[in-house]
C-alpha cells in the first residue's frame, strides 16, 4: 500500500475517473466495507469535471473560434482505418461489447494516467487478449504512430513492469494493462476514433476522412532511467528534457527572466492533466516573436519532438498548422537552468499546448523526498481553443451533415 504521502499528493495532482470493472485484470472490492475512499474521491473528481459540457481550453479572452476547418489534407488515413476493422473482427461478443462506444460518448474524456490500483479502466486491457489478438491492438497503434511514437509508447509501458518489479509484484502496475476503447465505427467518411488508456500513456485519436487529431496526450514514466530488472537500461525522455532546457539556456539573460513564471520548483506543475478540459489557461513567459531565428528554429525542433510521435505524414501536417501561429506562441519555465535542474516548462499556441514536468517520486519505494525528481517526468500535449479530441471538426461536421448542434 501507498504511504499516506503518496496519496496526497496523488489527490492533489490528478484527477480521474473511476468505471465499472469490466474484466478479470483490475482490481475490485466485492465487499463495500473495503471500498477504497481514495477511488471514490477520485470518482467524485470526474463527476464533477462531466457535469461540465466539453467546452475546451481557452485564454480569458479566447482565440479565434475558427481556427480548425474540415479539409482535405493528403495524407490517407486507410490503413489506421484497416488496422481498427481487423482490431475489431477478432474480438469477441463480450469484448466488443466493452470496447466500443459512440463518436460522442463521454468515454473520451474519461482517461486518468495514474495506476490501476486507484483506476479501473474501460475497454480490454492488452493483458487479456490472446496473442493474435494483441498482435491486432499493436497493429493499430503501429498505424497510427510513427516509428518513434511506437517505441516510446512501449518503452513507457516497459516503466510499468519496473515499478511491479521494485513493488514487490503488485498488481497496480504491468505492462499490458493499458485498455483500448472505439469510439464510432471506423470509416473513411464518418467521424470515429479510438483511446489508449494506462499509467502514464493516454492517447486520444479522433479521424474525420484524412484528418487526424492526436490529443490530449499523455506520456510519463518513472523510472526515466531503469537500473535493475527486466528493462534495466530502458531509458525515456532525455531528449524533451535535455533539449528543453538548451533552449531556456540559450535565451539571454533578460529573455531568461521574462520566460520564467519562479526559479522555485518545489511541487509538481503541469495543469493540464486528467479533468482539465475547460481549463482556462493565459499565455505566461515570453512571446516567441522575441526569439532570434535560432532560438525559433530550437523551440521548433522542441515542438516536433512531441508532434512527431503522430503517423508519418500527419506530423507535416500539424506542423504547418504550428508554424502558422509561431508568431503567438509563448514559452515559460520554472525552476533553475543548471545542467543538473528539474524543473517545468510550457509552450502555448492557439493550435498547441505542450507541458514538460518533472515530478515528485510516488511509485519507486523509499525515494520520495518530497521534492521533483528527474527520475519521474509528465508530458502532456493538447489541442486549445476547443479541438481536443477532434471536438471542433466534429461539431462542424455534425452541422453540415447531421443538423445538429
Amino acid at each position: 500500500m501507498k504511504n499516506i504521502l503518496i496519496v496526497l499528493i496523488l489527490w492533489t495532482v490528478f484527477g480521474c475517473r473511476h468505471k465499472k470493472v469490466q474484466n478479470g485484470n483490475a482490481k475490485t472490492n466485492e465487499n463495500p466495507e473495503e471500498a477504497n475512499p481514495v477511488k471514490e474521491r477520485f470518482a467524485k473528481m470526474e463527476a464533477e469535471a462531466l457535469k461540465e459540457q466539453y467546452a475546451g481550453i481557452f485564454t480569458k479572452k479566447d482565440d479565434s473560434t475558427e481556427l480548425f476547418q474540415i479539409r482535405s489534407t493528403g495524407v490517407s488515413t486507410l490503413p489506421i482505418q484497416q488496422a481498427a476493422e481487423i482490431f475489431l473482427k477478432n474480438l469477441s461478443a463480450s469484448q466488443i461489447e466493452r470496447t466500443t462506444f459512440t463518436i460522442d460518448d463521454d468515454e473520451w474524456r474519461k482517461w486518468c494516467n495514474v495506476d490501476n490500483g486507484i483506476y479501473d479502466r474501460q475497454g480490454v486491457s492488452l493483458k487479456e487478449l490472446t496473442d493474435n489478438q494483441k498482435k491486432n491492438a499493436f497493429g493499430l497503434i503501429q498505424e497510427s504512430l510513427s516509428a518513434k511514437g511506437l517505441q516510446l509508447s512501449r518503452d513507457i509501458m516497459k516503466t510499468d513492469q519496473t515499478l511491479k518489479e521494485l513493488n514487490n509484484g503488485s498488481l497496480d502496475y504491468d505492462e499490458e494493462l493499458y485498455f483500448l476503447t472505439i469510439m464510432g465505427k471506423p470509416s473513411s467518411t464518418e467521424p470515429w476514433g479510438w483511446q489508449l488508456d494506462g499509467h502514464h500513456l493516454v492517447i486520444n485519436y479522433f479521424i474525420l476522412g484524412d484528418q487526424v487529431v492526436m490529443s490530449p496526450v499523455f506520456m510519463g514514466g518513472e523510472p526515466i532511467i531503469t537500473t535493475s530488472g527486466k528493462y534495466r537500461g530502458n531509458t525515456i525522455f532525455q531528449d524533451e528534457q535535455n533539449m528543453g532546457l538548451a533552449l531556456m539556456q540559450s535565451l539571454e539573460s533578460e529573455n531568461q527572466k521574462e520566460a520564467t513564471i519562479t526559479t522555485f520548483k518545489t511541487g509538481n506543475n503541469n495543469l493540464a492533466e486528467a479533468n482539465k478540459d475547460n481549463l482556462t489557461l493565459n499565455y505566461e513567459g515570453i512571446p516567441v516573436s522575441k526569439f532570434s531565428d535560432e532560438q525559433r528554429q530550437k523551440l521548433l525542433d522542441l515542438i516536433y519532438l512531441y508532434i512527431s510521435n503522430i503517423r508519418e505524414g500527419h506530423d507535416k501536417v500539424k506542423m504547418r498548422e504550428v508554424m502558422e501561429h509561431i508568431d503567438d506562441t509563448w514559452f515559460s519555465w520554472v525552476g533553475n537552468t543548471s545542467e543538473n535542474a528539474v524543473f517545468y516548462y510550457r509552450i502555448h499556441s492557439p493550435v498547441v499546448l505542450i507541458e514538460f514536468d518533472h515530478q515528485r517520486v510516488v511509485g519507486v519505494p523509499n525515494a520520495d523526498d518530497g521534492k521533483p525528481s528527474r527520475n519521474h517526468i509528465h508530458t502532456v500535449v493538447r489541442t486549445p481553443n476547443g479541438n481536443d479530441y477532434g471536438k471542433d471538426l466534429l461539431r462542424q461536421h455534425k452541422e453540415r451533415h447531421h443538423n445538429k448542434n
